[in-house]
């Protein structure tokens, strides 16, 4: 006697997914268990998984020689949300559940006694059963609300096996059980700072307004205490909202790293804060087995904050140069390569010297030690960075209550951001840009020239090795921004001498 089974399910390489068949087929013969496909070390402990839960739901499995190949073969294969599509195609080879018209993807993690446990990326797995021509997903009851995001699928949730064959046609009346519960949203601590709050530095507040009109990276250097952690949470704050499509994207990336995603879909930017003792694939991503997007990739159309940058390894900031020009991370691994999106912005915080007090009076530091400090942020790496600005501590009276009257509130600060970004769109019409930041120099330089003296100071500086070719196209950029902040139709030359001012803001 014999039977074949067939499933549908998704498999990943990072944000992009690829439609894998499950197909098993029962024999006559000695019991076994050959599961074939490169499968990793999840998927092939999946057949514990599946027999037991078979037999706790009062299921009948085959029970002679049984092959489970999951095609595409030459495909690895690992996690084990494979684990309900496995578990129906056998009971499809055993005649329990009848066969389907290919176009149902299913997804979850199988417990011992039969119930189903949402996985870590359903969002993206979703996502790639959509894009995969699938119409119909069937998750853990916990993971209905996070697929649900994705339109174009019927989404139906099973807290277990039996519950998951019967919503496929099978002749059963399962026992009602409790579904596994999922992890809980995590708070996201952004909602409750306003850009008010900020006491003196209108020069770094200046800034901040430029790196968010623009989507220019930032970097801010002043002593402990002065507010560069206090500056940088307020940047999410006055970026522009995301659109549905980013945010999904947003949602994505954090779902597959195991983060609970809310039932709506988050607009605020995103916001990385990685500890100065992240390595490098805590800050690119990577991992054996399932490649998981690192802190670079899950601040896409956000922030990625680096306080205290020079503590990072000098190593592993510079895996951020490539990044920050392509937008995009690739991380190779023997098992396969995967690419993630990482189209953010970098702010930078750092002390002035290792005792943070140089430009106070009180710094003990050498000068050799003080070179030797900002030596671990490479030049290459700087030459990336858009503003440089200095943020000194609130001196007496800069706090007092008329001064509150002159700071800029968060929503204040965001209408202006909001109209330059309208403005840069609105020139930008038909490319695929929408902030100045992201324009490359070559296109600038072709489609929106400016005349030979407004750019002299520029020249100048890249003349005398002030500048690089890549900085001289970054600060025009930069004066594009102040422009649209300004309203004024294009670059006056205060605009090219403050955004030449930003751009060597840090005294050496």
């Amino acid at each position: 006697m014999s039977g074949f089974g067939r499933a549908q399910c998704v498999a990943l390489r990072g944000l992009a997914g690829i439609g894998v068949q499950i197909e098993v087929h029962a024999s006559s013969g000695l019991p076994a268990v050959v599961i074939v496909g490169l499968p990793g070390p999840a998927v092939q402990q999946a057949r514990h998984r599946t027999w037991s839960a078979i037999s706790r739901m009062g299921l009948t499995a085959p029970t002679g020689r049984v092959v489970i190949n999951l095609t595409p073969a030459s495909l690895p294969k690992a996690g084990t949300h494979f684990d309900l599509a496995m578990a129906i195609a056998v009971l499809r080879a055993s005649g329990v559940v009848p066969a389907d018209d290919g176009r149902t993807a299913l997804l979850g993690e199988l417990g011992l006694d039969g119930r189903l446990r949402p996985v870590a990326g359903t969002l993206p797995f979703a996502r790639a059963a959509a894009e995969a021509g699938m119409t119909r997903l069937v998750v853990p009851s916990a993971s209905v609300d996070e697929a649900s995001l994705v339109g174009g699928l019927r989404v139906q949730g099973a807290p277990s096996l039996a519950h998951a064959a019967a919503l496929l046609g099978a002749e059963l009346d399962p026992a009602p059980v409790d579904p596994v519960p999922g992890d809980p949203v995590p708070q996201r601590p952004h909602e409750t700072v306003d850009l008010a709050d900020v006491v003196g530095n209108r020069d770094a507040v200046e800034a901040l307004e430029i790196a968010a009109a623009g989507a220019h990276h930032l970097m801010m250097v002043g002593p402990p205490g002065a507010g560069k952690t206090m500056l940088a949470m307020r940047l999410p704050g006055i970026l522009p909202s995301l659109t549905q499509q980013q945010a999904l994207e947003v949602a994505s990336l954090r779902s597959l790293c195991g983060v609970a995603v809310p039932s709506a879909l988050d607009l605020v930017p995103p916001f990385e804060h990685p500890h100065h003792t992240a390595t490098g694939v805590a800050l690119i991503g990577g991992g054996s087995g399932v490649i998981r997007p690192g802190a670079a990739a899950r601040a896409s159309h956000g922030v990625l904050f680096l306080d205290e940058a020079p503590e990072f390894p000098r190593a592993v900031l510079d895996m951020l140069r490539q990044p920050l020009e392509s937008g995009t991370i690739t991380v190779d691994r023997a098992a396969g390569s995967a690419t993630f999106p990482a189209c953010f912005q970098l702010l930078l915080a750092a002390n002035p010297c290792p005792c943070g007090l140089f430009g106070t009076g009180e710094c003990t530091c050498a000068p050799q030690q003080r070179r030797r400090y900002f030596g671990r942020l490479s030049g290459p790496l700087l030459d990336r960075i858009d503003l440089q600005v200095r943020v000194d501590r609130a001196t007496v009276g800069v706090a007092d209550p008329g001064a509150s009257e002159q700071r800029r509130s968060t929503a204040e600060a965001a209408g202006r951001v909001g109209e330059a970004r309208a403005r840069a769109a609105r020139r930008l019409q038909g490319t695929a840009w929408t902030a100045m930041g992201h324009v490359p120099g070559a296109w600038l330089r072709k489609h929106l020239p400016l005349d030979a003296p407004l750019l002299a100071p520029l020249e100048r500086a890249l003349e005398s090795g002030v500048l690089t070719m890549r900085g001289l196209d970054r600060a025009v950029r930069v004066a594009w921004t102040m422009a649209d902040l300004d309203g004024a139709a294009a670059p006056a030359r205060a605009h090219i001498g403050r955004a030449l001012a930003l751009r060597k803001g840090i005294p050496a």
